[in-house]
């Protein structure tokens, strides 16, 4: 088993205009992850997260949360295979 995964999450729900993006990086900072999140024209948030799997795991249940103003209705997970990226940013 790799020490290392990397995740897909689409995060759909009322979490545009939420600072879900700010929140979801500054977790996934604090958390030593790397990736990057976005916003989607459909209305949801996509990001990507590597890191241990435990960690991984903690930020995807962070995602069903999300930032005080936010209302999550789905999270959808895609596996993918690790690159070993540095940093975790907000992309436009």
């Amino acid at each position: 088993m790799s020490s290392r995964v990397r995740v897909h999450l689409r995060v759909e729900g009322r979490v545009q205009g939420v600072s879900f993006r700010a929140w979801t990086a500054r977790t996934a900072d604090e958390l030593g992850l790397s990736g990057w999140v976005r916003n989607r024209e459909d209305g949801s948030v996509e990001l990507e997260a590597e890191g241990p799997p435990e960690v991984v795991d903690r930020l995807e249940q962070w995602c069903h949360q999300g930032s005080p103003a936010s209302r999550v209705s789905a999270v959808r997970r895609l596996e993918l295979s690790p690159r070993g990226d540095l940093g975790f940013v907000v992309r436009r």
